[in-house]
């Protein structure tokens, strides 16, 4: 039925079929491990930095190690700050208060406080004692009285602007901006003292200073929490990497909700204040009222040994009140 030609080719076509079948099957386990290989390979070639689960963990332990060092010298550094915020020398003290006069220059203004009270006084008809004590409060306490009411409107004020200029730095870092021209435009654009803060920070930097050592030196200058949390999350930053809009977006956030309170809390607490302020000054505005009526009733007290020590004591109780009341109606925030 077939040709012998047929036969002979079915039977080559037979065999070389049978010897390609025992190939495979010895072969197999080799090209089956090849082409893994080759798989893996090619998954190398293709894959992107940090998509290795193996590496994302290592990266991720390594970064908290750096961060968690960061945070143990900022912390250190801030210890040593808190011992000398607790009382800051004078001439610190008078950066914080935002003014230009060096130490010598500020005790020569209290020295002349105190003389010029003093000569009020003297010129005044008061006694010596009087005088003195006028004096000694003109020489001590009513210049640190200033410097220390210039320092808190000066925070205020920083505090006012700062949650401005933090959303600036946000929006430029997501604009793609770096954070170096962002201080820039906070430094030439921004309302005082922010401004004058911040462009001392780019100054800084300009002569050669690191961001982070740069935004260091703010919290002493400007002692706020703001500030000094400010302060960490750039030396962060700098060292360990990690999204800063995103952290100096929660500060912002932070700072316009305790604006908010600030502004609640004055609110609510202004009846109180204003119930204070007239019961301070009631006694005041009686002696003054009773004065212009009957001044030989009321000058008793101030021409009688008797009455000058009644007026002390009262000065004193007066002052003890007050206190008293302040303490009622202010709230720390």
């Amino acid at each position: 039925m077939f040709g012998s030609l047929t036969v002979l080719l079915a039977f080559v076509g037979l065999a070389m079929l049978s010897a390609g079948g025992l190939a495979y099957v010895f072969l197999y386990g080799r090209i089956q491990s090849e082409s893994n290989v080759d798989r893996r390979l090619d998954k190398v070639r293709t894959r992107k930095p940090g998509s290795d689960p193996v590496h994302a963990r290592v990266d991720a332990v390594r970064r908290r190690k750096s961060v968690q060092d960061t945070l143990q010298e900022i912390e250190e550094k801030q210890k040593a700050k808190a011992k000398r915020s607790n009382a800051p020398p004078l001439s610190l003290q008078i950066t914080q208060a935002g003014l230009k006069w060096s130490r010598n220059g500020f005790l020569l203004f209290s020295v002349g406080c105190g003389l010029v009270i003093g000569l009020v006084g003297l010129l005044a008809g008061a006694p010596l004692w009087a005088t003195a004590a006028f004096a000694v409060a003109g020489l001590f306490v009513l210049p640190r009285w200033l410097l220390n009411r210039l320092r808190k409107r000066r925070k205020k004020r920083f505090l006012a602007e700062f949650a401005n200029a933090v959303d600036i730095i946000v929006r430029g870092v997501k604009a793609g901006l770096p954070l170096n021209d962002c201080i820039r435009i906070i430094g030439t654009e921004a309302a005082e003292p922010v401004r004058s803060e911040f462009r001392q920070i780019a100054e800084s930097q300009a002569l050669g200073v690191s961001m982070a050592e740069a935004v260091s030196r703010l919290p002493e200058r400007v002692p706020v929490s703001e500030a000094n949390f400010f302060s960490i999350v750039i030396s962060i930053q700098q060292r360990s990497g990690g999204n800063l809009s995103e952290a100096l977006g929660n500060l912002s956030r932070v700072l316009r909700e305790r604006l908010r309170m600030q502004a609640k809390i004055k609110a609510i607490s202004m009846e109180a204040k204003v119930s204070a302020i007239i019961i301070g000054a009631l006694p005041i505005v009686v002696m003054i009222l009773v004065y212009f009526s009957s001044p030989a009733y009321i000058m008793l007290l101030f021409t009688e040994p008797l009455g000058n020590i009644i007026l002390g004591a009262s000065a004193v109780w007066m002052a003890i009140g007050i206190w008293v009341m302040r303490r009622m109606v202010n709230f720390d925030f």
